[in-house]
């Protein structure tokens, strides 16, 4: 296995510590603290481990604090309600006695009913296409003064109009990219959520940046994400390509919105995803 996916397997596979509490180590993906789709693969991790039998459908999340990469996350997992078809979960993640994130989460039962969905859009496939860090490669070979280390990825993701805000003046808030995992993982259902939640933050928020290239380039911004949901409508591989078409619908009061659906390579949608994120000029370092 790909040594990058199999460290994210490692990262995802929580410490048991006592009943409902799991501990989970961090890993430098780069910025100045945790990567914000481990918390949410972990959370996930979490409180898959206090379900039997039922899958989640939905998840809502709160980033209260910045996550130190270098001390353990504590996961407090609280069993709100045990239902015939429904399970709730609320999870907090903890550091140096503080919560740094919390989470609510639904599952369900597997059960027939009515059936529609969005329509994929007919983009060009993945292959052919250039991965992100493939880009990085080029951007760095381009730029004599590109000093950030490029990183190897457990995800392959290969947007289908490549750009870059801090090079372009403006762009429309849209933007579609193919995803998997670079090598298969184990045939489990939660895993495969978990992966997709932790997939899910590269680049979502992004999205909202795409019209302020000049802005991103000249002034001293400060992202950060907000908050975070995900619905999970159908089954799905993440080691099998997947297409996340992304839109900003907004951006006010130094936040940005960005929606996106992910839908497999046969046209299936299998999730839907929002982010609010902080988009703040002249933040305070």
């Amino acid at each position: 296995m790909n040594d990058s996916l199999h460290d994210m397997l490692k990262v995802l596979d929580l410490e048991k510590i006592e009943e409902n509490v799991f501990r989970g180590e961090s890993r430098d993906i780069g910025g100045k603290s945790v990567f914000g789709g481990q918390v949410l693969g972990q959370a996930l991790v979490a409180a898959c481990r206090t379900v039997n039998g039922r899958s989640a459908h939905s998840l809502h999340a709160y980033f209260l604090r910045p996550g130190d990469m270098n001390a353990p996350i504590l996961y407090q997992v609280e069993r709100i309600r045990d239902g015939r078809s429904f399970n709730t979960r609320r999870i907090v993640a903890v550091q140096h006695g503080r919560p740094i994130f919390n989470m609510a989460v639904s599952f369900q039962i597997d059960e027939p009913g009515f059936e529609h969905q969005s329509q994929r859009p007919d983009v060009p496939g993945p292959d052919g296409l250039p991965s992100i860090v493939e880009l990085r490669h080029r951007a760095a070979e381009l730029n004599p003064d590109f000093r950030e280390p490029i990183r190897q990825l457990p995800i392959d993701i290969r947007p289908i109009q490549p750009s870059n805000p801090f090079l372009v003046e403006s762009e429309p808030p849209l933007q579609s990219v193919w995803f998997r995992t670079v090598d298969e993982v184990p045939a489990d259902r939660a895993l495969h959520q978990s992966i997709l939640a932790y997939a899910s933050d590269f680049v979502l928020l992004r999205t909202a940046t795409l019209p302020y290239g000049k802005v991103l380039r000249e002034k001293n911004v400060h992202l950060a994400s907000l908050d975070h949901a995900m619905w999970f409508h159908r089954d799905f591989k993440v080691d099998q390509w997947l297409l996340f078409v992304m839109n900003s619908p907004s951006a006010s009061n130094s936040r940005g919105l960005a929606i996106g659906n992910v839908f497999t390579q046969e046209g299936l949608l299998v999730a839907t995803i929002t982010q609010e994120g902080l988009m703040r000029v002249n933040a305070e370092e």
